[in-house]
């Protein structure tokens, strides 16, 4: 039966399997089969030239707050496609099948290794230093490029996120992408799995799964975006300081995507002068 003229067909809501969940409890990462249509990726990577093009003193690793247009204190002139591609309503809905129906996108950073000399990223885990408490995200790592095993692909310990939090070092060598690292002997490497995916698909992995990537040796850049979205029903902590030299939470603009606020605590108006 055809709709009446005038109305507009409502919008299917898109989830992931009972299997892709359980993948992704059990696991700590699941790769959803939904794949980026080709328009919505050409927008990423026209998005991305145009950041790379904007902060040309910035390494491409190191593309923090991509999303945020006038970035108090974090050093990146980001762009408006991130944070519109951020609030897309098919990558909302498999988040909420992961972490619920309350959403806060509170970052997204482009990890953009050049070919050649894309920096390692060591073993860490996401959240040992970031402001959420109680402490829960969920990561949208999004391949703007192939990510394969040649250009420095995620690696990560299945199930490592059922162990909670381990210790970290800092660590400022200028061959790492990030300074928190995991203490030597803490993760078995023999475990490790690649998150090879081609461009358009994407991952979405846990806070306290345990993961890293190797330095890009090849010739190929290896872009993603890594949207970080928490559920509502925890804080971001204004008050609790960065580790990583980065990050200037203070002042970082967060948004309520989908749902409602829980805690009643999370501040939405701090850096949105200008958005």
């Amino acid at each position: 039966m055809s709709s009446p003229a005038g109305s507009v067909t409502p919008r299917k809501k898109l989830a992931l399997s009972q299997r892709e969940i359980e993948t992704y409890h059990t696991e700590g990462l699941v790769i959803p089969e939904y794949r980026l249509p080709p328009a919505k990726l050409a927008q990423l990577r026209e998005g991305l030239e145009q950041l790379i093009k904007d902060n040309p003193y910035v390494r491409g690793e190191k593309l923090v707050s991509a999303h945020v247009s006038d970035n108090p204190g974090e050093g990146v002139r980001g762009n408006q496609i991130f944070l519109d591609f951020a609030r897309d309503l098919d990558i909302l809905d498999l988040v909420e099948c992961a972490i619920g129906p309350d959403i806060i996108l509170w970052g997204a950073h482009m990890f953009a290794k050049p070919a050649g000399d894309g920096k390692e990223v060591p073993w860490h885990q996401d959240g040992h230093y970031w402001p959420i408490r109680p402490l829960a995200t969920c990561t949208v790592w999004v391949a703007v490029d192939d990510s394969t095993r040649e250009n420095g692909a995620m690696r990560y310990i299945p199930g490592s996120h059922k162990s909670g939090l381990y210790r970290h070092r800092t660590d400022t060598s200028d061959a790492l992408a990030l300074n928190q690292v995991l203490l030597p002997g803490q993760v078995d490497e023999a475990k490790a799995q690649d998150d090879v995916l081609e461009a358009g698909q994407f991952s979405m992995h846990d806070v306290y799964l345990v993961h890293g990537s190797p330095a890009n040796r090849s010739s190929k850049r290896r872009a993603g975006l890594a949207l970080r979205y928490m559920p509502a029903t925890s804080h971001f902590d204004r008050g609790i300081s960065a580790l990583d030299s980065v990050a200037n939470f203070a002042q970082r603009p967060i948004w309520l995507v989908r749902g409602v606020d829980r805690t009643g605590k999370n501040d939405f108006k701090i850096g949105h002068a200008n958005q």
